[in-house]
């Protein structure tokens, strides 16, 4: 279970009973796409008006047609604008009919979403609660594209609150043009197509071609390479070809003729999965030109759900995303296309096992995901347009000093850990005082806008993930969530990999093809170093993938980040970054990955806003030491300074930070990109947006460095630090009035979910004590 589906990830309410206007170049009872999955789904939950392109009408005035469909509650909104109307004139009306449509159903803000930039000029006036742009395809690469697309789009983009790309490449090709922008490729309803999987009934029309036959399905367009088709089906002629859907923008004369090509013409969607039933094999024939360069056709999720194999053009996301699937066979001239064809009825005829592979693929392109993923991305994105960059200063330094025991609980250090327990201490009554000798609450994940208005962390970059469900469902009280999936990159030379490594990271690096997870295993085995025992952080990498891949990523990132080379460090430090063989790039494979969605301070601030919490910043532990004002202290700080370093100091590693503000959109193609070099001083370079989601002109950026001195940050893991640290908690398990958590307190590296783990635990023992001490008392009065 994805953690995601089961929290809150917006929360923020703008978008209750908000209307949703869809403006669409394609009619909704045309082919059914993309457009139609994702409305009706929304329509679920609001009202969704699909405001379609205007129709001509000899009428002398404007008006709308409001068409209601059978099995949906989606209303079509068709404008008829009187011939013979300028440009000029027609924009105007449109913008009326909109302003129209609000005030008709309620007058509520809007959700406005485009799949065509040419509609934003005449809506852009609404006062929109989000502007969503879903570009589905490169529609100024179609044919008969008008020429003012591409500037249409441009305006779209700078007012949208979120993108959507209907593909990677296409992502790719448009990413630097907006801050909050996401690929979404096509999902599929595998209920409907596993039908196919099944016989049906023949379709009365397809009855008497002959087996076996190859289909398609979909608008035949100029996407559709002609003369593949008509080569293939010459050099193939006992297979039948047979192709469903509209003829658009080319001419019916033109289309390939042959006795064993077949049209039968456009079919309702639930007519498909009969096609396919009588289908042996599934054809994606599409040219290599300017209009496919970007396509993540839907037909491609569709076919596999049916079953049915796919012979299709190298098209760059098909590849992409489905190059190493069985069942799936990709060439581009005549001659390979028709041997393609051959080993799909091959596989068809012989071998099923190949759709349990398929349907672990499928299982992850739903279209409800996708529209449970892009609901939560477009309430964030309202929810971020009302975010103001100022935060409310509640807290402030100490002004006066209270009577001894004033307090049940003093708790130093107001970051993850002390505000924990802080929260759940005071929610049982309990009166707390915190303080932090820094001039603000958070800790380490203290964010805050800069000087040009961009939430930026102060500290680094602070990624939330866990696979806990009590700290997701905790932390949930006081924050809404972003969804946020962290990709890093190593900058080796010129190029930039991921990391942690993975098989895209060892083609690339090598100049490889491996083609699947098997070949990159028995890559890495190649080069793995046996080292017996492993003890050291070098032995945990060189056993694994040798002493070349550790010395490109690892070994002078180590040197940089710890000072010491990786054969002086426990194994736990490069044990964290693991080595994968697929092609999965994300940093952490936690259930729950977000980031809060009015960042981190946000949510402190909500913990900490309690009636018997006080908050004391700019204040050291040691000015209120002697003060008696608690009867228990929660130490979150080094516990080596709160006993005077009397045993010597543990060593721990510092960080700095250089930030910056660009006048550019964006700077890095992820969020984080390392630099395992020495010749580098610097560790990793972070730009922020990537993480927030912030749209903005500008952009904020922040170089790190390790260093030995300045404010504690890292433990640093070598058996006699480990064996100085145990002599304090000796000294600290002799204290009944003292409690230490979180990563300094307890000198161990911890992440930010396992800090809340460790501190809802701390609560629980302190609340079992406490009653157990009533229950005591309560006895000795008896």
């Amino acid at each position: 279970m994805n953690l995601l589906n089961s929290v809150p990830l917006s929360g923020c309410g703008l978008l209750e009973d908000a209307p949703l206007i869809c403006f669409s170049h394609l009619r909704w009872d045309f082919v059914l796409q993309r457009p139609q999955h994702l409305m009706q789904r929304f329509s679920r939950e609001r009202p969704v008006f699909f405001f379609e392109e205007f129709i001509p009408t000899d009428h002398s005035l404007a008006y709308l047609e409001i068409h209601p469909f059978e099995g949906t509650s989606v209303k079509a909104v068709r404008p008829r604008i009187p011939n013979g109307w300028s440009e000029a004139d027609r924009e105007a009306a449109l913008g009326k009919l909109l302003d129209e449509l609000i005030t008709l159903y309620g007058g509520k803000r809007p959700i406005l979403w485009f799949y065509t930039p040419l509609m934003f000029a005449f809506a852009r006036h609404v006062d929109a609660v989000a502007v969503v742009y879903d570009c589905m395809d490169e529609l100024a690469n179609f044919k008969f594209a008008p020429a003012n697309l591409k500037a249409s789009e441009e305006m779209l983009i700078a007012a949208a609150d979120v993108v959507f790309t209907g593909g990677i490449s296409l992502y790719e090709a448009k990413r630097d043009q907006h801050d909050n922008i996401h690929p979404f490729p096509s999902g599929v309803d595998s209920h409907h197509f596993r039908r196919a999987r099944e016989p049906l009934p023949e379709p009365r029309d397809q009855v008497d071609i002959p087996h076996p036959r190859l289909g398609y399905y979909g608008v035949i367009d100029e996407r559709l390479d002609l003369d593949l088709i008509e080569r293939s089906a010459a050099a193939r002629p006992g297979y039948s070809f047979i192709f469903l859907g509209p003829i658009v923008k080319i001419s019916p004369d033109d289309l390939p003729r042959a006795a064993n090509i077949h049209y039968l013409g456009q079919k309702a969607y639930g007519e498909l999965p009969a096609y396919l039933s009588g289908w042996e094999a599934t054809l994606m024939p599409f040219a290599l030109n300017d209009a496919t360069r970007f396509i993540s056709p839907t037909k491609t999720p569709e076919y596999l759900a049916a079953g049915r194999p796919i012979v299709g053009t190298k098209i760059v996301d098909v590849v992409r995303g489905y190059g190493d699937v069985p069942g799936v066979f990709l060439a581009n001239d005549p001659q390979a296309f028709a041997e393609a064809c051959d080993a799909a009825l091959h596989i068809s005829r012989n071998d099923q096992t190949w759709l349990q592979a398929v349907d672990e693929i499928l299982a992850r392109s739903s279209w409800e995901t996708t529209f449970r993923k892009m609901s939560a991305l477009v309430e964030n994105a309202a929810a971020q347009k009302v975010l103001s960059p100022g935060l409310p200063q509640r807290f402030s330094v100490r002004t006066e000093r209270s009577a001894p025991g004033s307090y049940d609980y003093l708790i130093v250090g107001a970051g993850f850990a002390g505000s924990v327990l802080a929260e759940r201490l005071a929610s049982d009554g309990r009166k707390v005082l915190v303080c932090d000798k820094r001039p603000h609450i958070g800790g380490n994940a203290y964010d805050h806008y800069d000087d040009a208005g961009i939430l930026v962390h102060k500290y680094g970059p602070h990624i939330f993930h866990t696979n806990s469900e009590d700290v997701v469902a905790y932390l949930s009280r006081f924050t809404a969530w972003r969804p946020y999936e962290h990709r890093v990159l190593a900058q080796v030379g010129a190029l930039r990999l991921p990391i942690p490594i993975n098989r895209t990271t060892l083609n690339a690096l090598y100049g490889l093809d491996l083609a699947d997870e098997l070949a990159a295993a028995r890559f890495l085995a190649n080069r793995a170093e046996p080292c017996d025992p492993v003890i050291t952080s070098r032995d945990v990498v060189i056993s694994q993938i040798g002493s070349g891949l550790y010395r490109t990523f690892f070994e002078g990132y180590t040197r940089k980040q710890w000072g010491l080379d990786a054969s002086k460090l426990d194994k736990s430090v490069t044990a964290r970054v693991p080595t994968r063989t697929d092609t999965d790039d994300r940093y952490f494979l936690d259930r729950f990955q977000a980031m809060p969605l009015h960042g981190y301070t946000r949510m402190f601030e909500r913990m900490l806003n309690h009636d018997n919490i006080k908050v004391m910043v700019g204040t050291d532990f040691a000015d209120l030491k002697q003060d008696g004002l608690a009867s228990h202290t929660i130490f979150t700080g080094p516990i080596d300074e709160y006993f005077g370093h009397c045993l010597g100091q543990l060593p721990y590693r510092s960080l700095k930070f250089h930030h910056e503000t660009h006048d550019a959109r964006r700077l890095q193609p992820v969020a984080v990109i390392n630099y395992p070099s020495e010749d580098v001083h610097y560790t990793r370079v972070t730009e922020y947006k990537h993480l927030t989601g912030q749209v903005h002109p500008k952009t904020s950026i922040s170089y790190e460095y390790a260093r030995a001195d300045g404010d504690p940050y890292y433990p640093i893991p070598r058996p006699e630090n480990h064996a100085l640290y145990k002599r304090y908690e000796l000294l600290a398990r002799a204290l009944t009035d003292v409690t230490f958590v979180g990563r300094l307190g307890t000198y161990k590296y911890y992440n930010m979910d396992q800090v809340v783990g460790q501190a809802l635990a701390t609560y629980r023992r302190l609340k079992l004590r406490h009653e157990a001490g009533k229950a005591f008392a309560g006895a000795r009065h008896e």
